[in-house]
């Protein structure tokens, strides 16, 4: 089956505007994500989804230059969004990413997709049982409960964040969490303030600024050095994530 990730992006974040084209180490943010994520050995490809928003051109150029191809739909209705690439793209099943996360791992991704095929699930997870630190979030579905949800769900916090109708009502879908051996949950690696652009730079710098560490390799490091994560240690997570 066709695995396409996709991976959601744009310019209007409330809290860090334009974060997704921050320089990390000489390479947008959103460039990590594309880099990291296609180190995955089950995907078939990796896209971008983006808005149809003038502001969010600037995305569709980053994807010229890196790339990758790029989808542009609407705003606000991000299931929507997500429903057209996967058609666009001939996706059997999609890897939902979001363009937040420099530090997505991609044996997690691949962790992710192996259990989604092995149980036969209709979603899979690590977001769900939290025991990965925030920030390496992968959501793995098919594309058939993709246009289920496309189709039923009404609400609009169902269409903005993708996902929730997957499984916030037991038995619509069969949901799998994929969980680490311990609870490493307290770690903060995703972007959503100028303190957490910060920790990110800082665990950059030390891997010389490559992109090929594994989690594992940064847990590591933040063993070594405490310190690090007291730089966004005081920022509240967001419960979802807007894209």
């Amino acid at each position: 089956m066709r695995v396409v990730a996709i991976i959601q992006a744009r310019m209007g974040s409330t809290r860090l505007p334009g974060k997704v084209m921050k320089d990390l180490g000489g390479v947008s943010v959103l460039g990590r994500v594309v880099r990291r994520s296609r180190r995955a050995k089950l995907l078939h490809e990796v896209v971008v989804a983006t808005s149809v928003l003038p502001s969010d051109d600037v995305i569709a150029a980053e994807c010229d230059r890196l790339s990758v191809a790029c989808f542009r739909g609407d705003e606000a209705d991000v299931l929507d969004r997500y429903y057209g690439a996967a058609q666009k793209f001939a996706a059997e099943v999609v890897v939902r990413i979001t363009a937040d996360c420099p530090l997505i791992d991609p044996e997690l991704i691949d962790a992710t997709v192996r259990a989604f095929f092995d149980q036969k699930y209709d979603y899979a997870t690590n977001a769900l049982v939290v025991t990965y630190p925030r920030g390496l979030d992968v959501e793995v579905f098919s594309a058939q409960a993709l246009g289920r949800a496309w189709s039923e769900a009404k609400l609009s916090y169902e269409r903005v964040h993708v996902t929730p109708y997957f499984y916030e009502i037991e038995g619509r879908f069969r949901v799998g969490s994929v969980t680490a051996g311990a609870d490493y949950s307290r770690h903060r690696w995703t972007l959503d303030t100028v303190e957490d652009l910060e920790l990110m730079r800082a665990v950059y710098a030390r891997f010389d600024n490559c992109d090929d560490m594994s989690w594992l390799e940064v847990l590591s490091l933040m063993d070594r050095e405490p310190q690090l994560a007291l730089i966004n240690s005081h920022v509240e997570q967001k419960v979802l994530q807007d894209g």
